[in-house]
Parts: structure tokens; sequence; C-alpha cells
């Protein structure tokens, strides 16, 4: 059980393989028994699938190949792929000296160093010369490896490690690049650590996996590499899909919307949102609840008998259907509450403005700087979930109700607007809609239309809207990095129904108060006493 091989065994296998001019290996698991003997061509082997020995959370699988070459070659290419592929214990390749008098080995680890790469090739040696303990050995570098990933990953304050993927047959590659950046901010704000990205872009997708094979070997040897724990798409998967990624690599495989959920869930923190949260989720996970061999039980006579039974799969099915009615109750009877104090600012002739925009566009910093409020602010994507209501007060006893709301994001999947219900309620009923953009942003006019798309879906095209250029005190790292992106944020802002300011700095928000008292009393323009901050809209 310590020794990699016996003598004895390694003999046998190597004589047995160049008599039949095959490649033969056997699977060893930690215990030293012999669970799987596979024959091979004289090119190579093919391993079956290991479902007894699943890897789950584990950073190796506990079972150690050990198989011939027929042409005196040391570990191949193919050999460490499968080596990492499979996440095995070690990979031994036995063969015979030039002069066929002596078998010689080769060994291969999965490495704990980065710096290493994926793996470590020992020499070439005769077998009676390595000397490896697997008793000690094999759980000694498993542990390494996980301590590699711990370390890791409390250094940077992170839950999992994730590879991105994007495969896609439309739109341009910089579309896929800027996609994919966002998709690297949504693990962020889910503390997943985005440890590398692929993008593909086929002429046509593989119905069962989206990418390639090649590229599917590539993401999981670097998947192998660097810790990862799970893979997460760009692209909205079917249950079967997922099913399919799962089992070629063993890993745990989500798609955006699952991520975007995952973030709504932590972010939601009023009862509204948590009722509409799990609703979303639970929509979405219904038509993915799938079982293994799930058959209804078999008819049984006799009183009490009669009739089929219910599965597992079926029993989760229900529940599911049961607990989506009850919450789309709960959400109806606040809804209602909703409505009535919606209402009664309607019949006060109160004007309603809501804040929108693309996610991390700097609403809630606003709505906090116009009327020294103390939202929940962070540099993060969907930072604010739930929605939030305040009173800006202006000159002459006049004042607006000003909301803030969930921001929008590209690619939204039709699934999620249901936890966008509050927010879309609130916008129903109001007199302007504050559109802020992130101006320091490079794609900030792709951003304005993501926006308004999702508006004109929502039946909100034709609402008021005035343009809030956000973040004009980053705009000189703007200028100094891209001129010409620079030049267009400044050509797009001084069109009319725009205006620019830093939610950071109060000065600069007044063109934006002027604006509003214009739309809203048009007739009483402020004079210029009242523009005075301290004489003016409360700030």
């Amino acid at each position: 059980m310590a020794e990699f091989c016996s003598v004895e065994l390694a003999s046998r296998l190597v004589e047995i393989s160049y008599e039949m001019r095959r490649q033969i290996g056997i699977l060893v698991s930690r215990s030293g028994m012999v669970e799987y003997v596979i024959v091979g061509d004289e090119k190579g082997l093919i391993i079956p699938e290991l479902r007894d020995y699943p890897l789950g959370k584990r950073p190796l699988r506990s079972l150690r190949l050990i198989h011939t070459h027929l042409k005196n070659e040391p570990v191949s290419e193919d050999d460490l792929t499968d080596l990492s592929l499979l996440r095995l214990d070690m990979l031994a390749a036995l063969f015979l000296s030039p002069g066929k008098t002596q078998i010689q080995a080769q060994i291969a680890w999965i490495s704990p160093d980065e710096r290493a790469g994926v793996t470590t090739l020992d020499p070439v040696l005769p077998l009676e010369r390595i000397d490896i303990d697997c008793v000690h050995s094999i759980p000694e570098l498993e542990a390494d490896l996980e301590k590699a990933n711990r370390t890791a990953s409390r250094a940077k304050n992170i839950l999992e490690r994730a590879i991105l993927i994007s495969v896609t047959t439309s739109g341009t590659r910089q579309e896929a690049e800027d996609s994919i950046a966002e998709l690297r901010e949504l693990a962020r704000t889910a503390q997943v650590e985005a440890l590398d990205e692929f993008i593909q872009r086929p002429k046509r997708l593989n119905p069962r996996t989206l990418m390639g094979e090649g590229m599917m070997r590539d993401v999981v040897i670097r998947a192998m590499q660097r810790g990862a724990s799970m893979l997460i798409f760009d692209q909205e998967l079917s249950p079967a899909q997922i099913r399919s990624i799962s089992t070629m690599t063993e890993l745990k495989v989500i798609d955006r919307s699952q991520l975007i959920l995952d973030i709504f869930a932590r972010r939601a923190k009023t009862l509204d949102g948590k009722v509409q949260v799990e609703l979303a989720q639970l929509k979405y996970l219904l038509p993915r609840l799938t079982g293994r061999g799930v058959q209804m039980s078999r008819l049984m006579g006799g009183i009490g008998g009669r009739g089929p039974g219910e599965t597992k799969l079926e029993t989760d099915r229900r529940r599911i259907r049961d607990r989506i009615a009850s919450l789309e109750r709960e959400l109806k009877e606040i809804s209602q509450g909703r409505d009535q104090r919606r209402k009664q600012r309607v019949k006060a002739g109160v004007p309603i403005i809501s804040i929108v925009g693309y996610t991390n566009a700097g609403k809630s910093t606003l709505l906090n700087a116009l009327t020294q409020s103390d939202v929940f602010t962070e540099d993060l994507l969907f930072a604010t979930l739930d929605t939030s209501t305040r009173r800006l007060r202006f000159p002459r006893e006049r004042e607006v109700i000003i909301t803030d709301t969930v921001g929008f994001i590209r690619s939204l999947p039709k699934s999620l607007l249901g936890a966008f219900k509050a927010t879309l309620e609130e916008m129903s009923d109001a007199d302007l809609l504050l559109h802020v953009v992130d101006s320091s942003h490079p794609r900030f006019e792709d951003q304005i239309t993501q926006v308004r798309t999702i508006l004109s879906e929502l039946g909100l095209g034709d609402k008021p809207e005035l343009l809030v250029y956000n973040k004009s005190d980053l705009l000189d790292e703007v200028k100094k990095r891209d001129l010409v992106a620079f030049l267009k944020v400044r050509q797009s802002a001084r069109t009319k129904n725009s205006v620019t300011v830093s939610a950071r700095n109060r000065k600069s928000l007044m063109p934006l108060l002027d604006e509003l008292q214009r739309r809203f009393w048009v007739e009483d323009i402020v004079d210029g006493a009242e523009n005075d901050p301290s004489g003016g809209a409360v700030l």
C-alpha cells in the first residue's frame, strides 16, 4: 500500500503489455486496491467514468494511474492532461530501457505551487530506485493543495474561485469582452474570485456544452491549475447543458442568471425584497429540478395500495409549486400596501421622481447627496436591491418624492424581472426618470442604450427622462487615459435634456436642482438667492 506499485506487479504489467502490443493501465486506490484495469491500444488508454470516486470538494480523486508505454517514452502530454483533468493522486508511466534490460518509470504529480505549472515531473529512474511512501506523501500533497486554496481565498475575503466563460455566436468580440468584464464584476460582488476568462465565438454552438471539446479541456486544466471550484457562464444555460458540463468537468456550473439571483438573495433586506428574490429563485429552479433514473412506483394491490406513488422528485416539484403560490399571495398583499402609499403620494399632488440607470452608476450615492440620507452604497453591482424613498425639499415649501431603484444590467433574463416588481411599480407612477449614467465608464453609451431598451420592454419608454452624467470627478482620469472617450462624454453631456454632476461633490448638484425646479415649477424659476445651497434645496 505504501509503494506506488510493487516490482512484481509492474513487471507483470510490462510483460503482458509488450506481448499484446497494447498499453495496459491500472487505477489503484489509496488503500492499495486495484479498482480498475484498462486495456488500450498501442498509442494510449481510454479511462472510464470514475463514478465511484467523485471529487466533491477534495482537490484529488484518491486514485493513482499506473500504465505502460510501448515505445520507451516517458510521461506524455496526453498523460499530463489526464492527470489534470481527472485530478489523480499521481500518474506513473512504465516502459523498458532502450536495451530492454530493465523497467524504467517516471512519475507526475499535480503541483500545489502555481510557479511550477499544473504538474511536477520526477526524473526517469529504474523502477527499483523509486522509493515513494504513498501512505504519507499523497495525503500531504492533498493537504498542501487545500492549504494553498484556503490561503488565497482568506487573503481576498472570497467564498469561491471560478473560471469565467463566454461562448457566443452573436455580436462582436468587443461586445463579448465587455459582457465578460461585467460578469467579472458580478462575481466580485458575490465574493467569487475570477481566476481566468475564456471567450469562444464558434460558428455553431455545441447543443450539449456550448463550447468545443478543445476549449473544455483547456478550461478544466486551467481550473485545476488555479484551484477553481466552479465555472460561470455568461450565457444562460439549459438544465441539460448544466448537467452535461458538470458531468464532464466535475465542477460546479452556474450561469449569469444564477449569479445575479445569488447577489439578489444577499442584498435583499426588506420583507418585500426577500419575498421577491425567493420567488425568482424558485421559478428559476423549478424547470431545472431533475433526477437520475426517476420513475413512478409500481402499482400495489390491496386496500390503500392502489394507484401510483410519488417520487422524491415529484414531491420536491409539488412543494416548490406550493411555495411559489404562497409567495405570490404574500407578494400581492405587500404590493397592495405599497399601492396605497403610492396613491396617497399621488393624491397629495407631490411630484414623484425615480432614479434609474445601469447598476453601479451611482444612483444611491446621488440620493444620499440630494437628501442627506444614508442609503447603503458600495462599489459593487446591485449594491441596492430594495427601493428607498426620500423627500427632497425646495424653497417656498415645495418638495418632491425621490425614489432609488435597483440598477439594470445587460442581457437581463426575463425570468428575473419578477425581482424588479417593486422597482417597476415605483417607476410607473413617476413624473420624471432621473437616468443616472456613469460618465467615466468606457461604454457609457452602450449602458444608456441598455437601460432605455429595458424601460421600453417594460412599457416605460415614454416616461419623461433627464440624463444625469455622474462621476464627473473621474473625467480627468478618463482624459489622461483616452482623450477620444473624454471628448465623447463632453459632447454627450452638452446635449439638451442632460446635466453633469458628481454625487460626491454637493456643489456640483446645483444645475440638477435648477433643472428639477424648472421642470416642476416652470412659472417660478428660482433666483440667485435660492440657488445658494444654504437657502435653496435641502442638501
